[in-house]
């Protein structure tokens, strides 16, 4: 591998020397540029993100429980954020891809640059070992690590509602899906969100239920809220 100048300005962001180039080669091969890709590298350096991230969050916050270290480290792992890495490392100016993906502007897809970030990590593992990968994470996550989170902004709105209710003493809300509309490609999923004892009934669409409910939850929990407002006053 021909270290260019931009494969030289990522070595440095990343403070690793690799003594084998090749990793970083692969690492950053997309499957659309040749089978021999970045698929294998990405797989294990999702996994050590994932224990790395886990073990951080576990030393950091001593008295939270599981579901909220589970929400912070999706927070923390997620496409946006490997992809915010991605974009600081200019990552897009070495990825190897295929002239569709190119043409198609696949140098600036969250995924790719995504997938790229953890073909790294992957890649670091193979030649360095785990406590080089580590390091090489601390720092990527280094001020994402050190920044105060708001835990309750981390909830989906589903589980808002349900925990702003059930604070309250109030039955649980029902969803429903009252129609599908689209074609089999592009469905459009229509829910209701009926909390009765308050009488809210609110609606949500989306691509999938999942997002239509969470969608209507997010309103039910402005009416809730106002609802709640309303009698204090």
């Amino acid at each position: 591998m021909v270290q260019s100048n931009a494969i030289a300005a990522l070595l440095k962001k990343l403070k690793y020397s690799f003594n084998d180039l090749s990793l970083l080669d692969e690492a950053l091969t997309h499957r659309s540029y040749a089978s021999k890709n970045n698929e294998r590298l990405e797989f294990l350096g999702d996994g050590i993100l994932n224990f790395v991230i886990a073990h951080e969050l576990f030393k950091l916050y001593p008295d939270v429980q599981e579901g909220d270290l589970s929400r912070l480290r999706a927070n923390l792992v997620n496409k946006d954020s490997l992809a915010d890495i991605a974009r600081h490392l200019q990552l897009g100016d070495v990825i190897k891809l295929g002239s569709g993906e190119l043409k198609s502007g696949g140098f600036r897809r969250p995924s790719i640059l995504a997938d790229a970030v953890e073909s790294i990590l992957g890649a670091v593992y193979c030649d360095g070992g785990f406590e080089q990968c580590r390091a090489l994470i601390i720092r990527l996550y280094a001020d994402r690590l050190a920044s105060s989170t708001d835990l309750q902004s981390l909830k989906d709105s589903k589980t808002q509602l349900q925990e702003l209710l059930q604070s309250r003493h109030f039955p649980l809300p029902g969803y429903q899906v009252t129609n599908i509309t689209g074609q089999a490609h592009a469905q459009v999923f229509h829910v209701k969100c009926n909390i009765d004892e308050m009488k809210i009934e609110v609606t949500g669409e989306g691509k999938s239920r999942r997002k239509a409910e969470q969608i209507a939850a997010k309103k039910a929990i402005i009416e809730v809220m106002q609802r709640f407002e309303d009698k204090s006053k």
